[in-house]
C-alpha cells in the first residue's frame, strides 16, 4: 500500500519524536525516584542535594541544546539526533548503576545533555519535512510523545514505588534507555531535512527528498518543483542578509524579533508552574494532606488526561492556530492555580474538610494539566520550530531551548526549598506569571498557522511588533498562496509543454 505523502511525513515525525519520550519519561519518573525510600536510605540526601539531582538533568540539557545548534548546522538533523541518543545512553547507564549521589548527579547531567540535543533538533527536523497544512500537528508530536513518556513513567513509578531495595529506583531509571537505542539505530532509515541538504549544496538530493516526502518520489511534481525553487530562492537571500553567526541573531531586526518571541515563549512555559508540579508532586500534594502513594497515583491519572489533551491539540492546532490557544491556555492555567493555591492556604494537612479540599486540589491539578497539555506545552515546540528561516532555525531554536532549560533548572533548584519555607505563597508566582504570559502573547505574537516556512520572513520583517488589535490580513494577503501559485505555474508550464509535444 502506498502511503499518502502527509501520512508518510506524519509517521516519520512520530518516529523522530521517540527522543521526546526520553524527556517526558524523565520528567515523570524523577518525582518517584527522589521520594523512594531506597533512594533516601542509600544516598541520605538533604534538600539541596535532591534539588541538584533534579536540576542537573536540565542543567545538562541547557548545554546540550547549546551544542545541538552548531551540530544541526554542521552535521545535519539526523546525525544530531544520533549524538543526542548516545549521550543519553551514557548518562542513563551511569544513573542506573550509581552507588553514590555524585555518580547519580553526573549521570543526570550527561543524560540531560543528550536530551538537550534531542529536544532542540527534533521539532526543527519535523517542521522542515512537513507540509504547511500539517506542520502544526507534526511538531505538536514533540509534546504528545513527551506525554507518552510521562504516562509510562507515572504508572511505572507507581508500580515500582512498592518494591524493596534499590530496584525501587534503578528499574525506572534503566528503562528510559530503551527508546534511545531504537532511535539511534533506526533514524538513518528516514530522510534528512531537504532544507538542510539544499542549504549545504546537495541540491539534487534535496530535490529527491522533497519528492519522497511530498510526491511518492516524483521529482517533476509541480508542488515539489515549486517548493524546491522557493527554498533555493529563500536560501540565496538568507545567505546574503540573514544571521551567519549567533551574534547576528541579535543584530538583524527580523531575526531578533523571532528570537525574542521564541525565548519568551520557552521561558513562559516554565513559569506556568508545570515543572514544579512534575518534579515535586509528592511534596506539593503533601501540603494538602495527600500521602506519597496517593500523589503518585493521582499524577499517573493526570498523565492520561494530559495525553488526551495533547492528542486534541494535534487534531485542532492547524485549524485553531497558535495565538488564541496560547493566550486562552495561560488564562485557564492562571485560574486553576488561583483555586489550588487558595485550597492549600485554607486547608493545611489535618484541617477540617481536608478530604473535600484534597479532591478539589486534585481536580484543579488535572484541569491545569489538561489546559497546559492542549495549548502551552505543544505550542512551545511548534512556534520556535516554524518562525525562523532555514539559515537561522538551528541557531534560534537552540537559544530558545537553552532558555527553557535554564528556567527549568532554576525551578527545579528553588521549588523544594520554597515549598518548605514559604508554602502556598510560592504558588502566587505562577498565578501572576500565567496571567502576564497571556497578556504578553496577546500583545506581541502574530498568527503563523499554515504559512510556508519560506514566507515567515515577510511576516516578521513587515508586520508591526505590537499585533494586539491590529488587522493582520494585509500582511497575510501578500504571503498567502505564493507556493500554490508557483505550483500552478509549474503545472501550467508542464501542460503547455505536453500540448506542444502532442502537436
Amino acid at each position: 500500500m502506498v502511503l499518502n505523502p502527509k501520512t508518510y511525513q506524519f509517521l516519520v515525525a512520530v518516529f523522530a519524536s521517540m527522543g521526546s519520550i526520553l524527556y517526558g519519561y524523565d520528567l515523570g519518573v524523577i518525582a518517584e525516584v527522589v521520594a523512594s525510600s531506597s533512594y533516601l536510605e542509600l544516598f541520605d540526601p538533604n534538600d539541596d542535594e535532591t534539588g541538584m539531582v533534579v536540576s542537573f538533568f536540565t542543567g545538562g540539557a541547557f548545554f546540550g541544546a547549546m551544542g545541538a545548534g552548531p551540530s544541526g548546522d554542521w552535521f545535519g538533523r539526523r546525525w544530531t539526533i544520533v549524538i543526542g541518543s548516545i549521550f543519553f545512553l551514557l548518562g542513563g547507564g551511569l544513573q542506573t548503576g550509581a552507588q553514590t549521589i555524585s555518580y547519580l548527579m553526573a549521570g543526570r547531567a550527561l543524560a540531560g545533555f543528550g536530551v538537550g540535543f534531542l529536544t532542540m533538533i527534533i521539532p526543527v527536523y519535523q517542521g522542515e519535512i512537513a507540509h504547511p497544512d500539517i506542520r502544526g500537528r507534526v511538531t505538536a508530536l514533540q509534546q504528545f510523545m513527551l506525554g507518552i513518556g510521562a504516562l509510562v513513567a507515572g504508572w511505572l513509578s507507581y508500580g515500582t514505588f512498592h518494591l524493596e531495595g534499590s530496584a525501587q529506583f534503578r528499574i525506572p531509571l534503566g528503562i528510559q534507555m530503551v527508546p534511545a537505542v531504537v532511535l539511534a539505530l533506526l533514524i538513518f532509515l528516514f530522510p534528512e531535512s531537504p532544507r538542510w541538504l539544499i542549504d549545504h549544496g546537495k541540491n539534487q538530493e534535496g530535490l529527491e527528498t522533497l519528492a519522497r516526502l511530498h510526491a511518492h518520489g516524483d521529482s517533476n511534481n509541480p508542488w515539489v518543483q515549486a517548493e524546491y525553487e522557493q527554498i533555493r530562492e529563500s536560501l540565496a537571500i538568507e545567505h546574503d542578509q540573514e544571521a551567519k553567526s549567533y551574534l547576528e541573531l541579535f543584530r538583524n531586526r527580523s531575526s531578533f524579533r523571532r528570537l525574542f518571541l521564541a525565548c519568551a515563549l520557552q521561558a513562559s512555559i516554565q513559569m506556568t508552574g508545570v515543572s514544579a508540579i512534575q518534579y515535586f508532586s509528592v511534596s506539593i500534594y503533601a501540603q494538602i494532606g495527600i500521602d506519597s502513594d496517593g500523589a503518585l497515583k493521582w499524577q499517573a491519572i493526570s498523565s492520561i488526561l494530559a495525553l488526551i489533551a495533547q492528542a486534541t491539540c494535534i487534531l485542532l492546532v492547524d485549524k485553531l492556530g497558535r495565538r488564541r490557544p496560547l493566550i486562552g491556555g495561560n488564562l485557564v492555567n492562571c485560574v486553576m492555580f488561583i483555586i489550588a493555591t487558595a485550597l492549600i492556604a485554607q486547608f493545611p494537612p489535618g484541617s477540617e474538610s481536608g478530604s473535600s479540599a484534597g479532591w478539589g486540589f486534585i481536580i484543579c491539578t488535572w484541569l491545569y494539566n489538561v489546559s497546559f497539555s492542549a495549548t502551552c506545552g505543544p505550542l512551545s515546540w511548534i512556534i520556535p520550530a516554524e518562525i525562523f528561516d532555514t539559515h537561522t532555525r538551528s541557531k534560534g531554536v537552540s537559544i530558545a531551548t537553552m532558555t527553557s532549560f535554564a528556567f527549568n533548572t532554576m525551578i527545579g533548584q528553588v521549588t523544594g526549598p520554597a515549598i518548605n519555607q514559604i508554602g502556598w505563597k510560592y504558588y502566587l508566582v505562577f498565578v501572576i506569571c500565567n496571567f502576564t504570559n497571556a497578556v504578553f502573547f496577546w500583545v506581541f505574537l502574530p498568527e503563523t498557522k499554515k504559512l510556508p516556512l519560506e514566507e515567515m520572513n515577510f511576516l516578521f520583517t513587515n508586520a508591526p511588533w505590537i499585533v494586539a488589535g491590529k488587522d493582520m490580513s494585509a500582511y497575510k494577503a501578500n504571503m498567502a498562496g505564493d507556493l500554490e501559485r508557483r505550483a500552478q505555474e509549474m503545472e501550467q508550464k508542464g501542460s503547455s509543454t505536453a500540448d506542444h509535444h502532442d502537436l
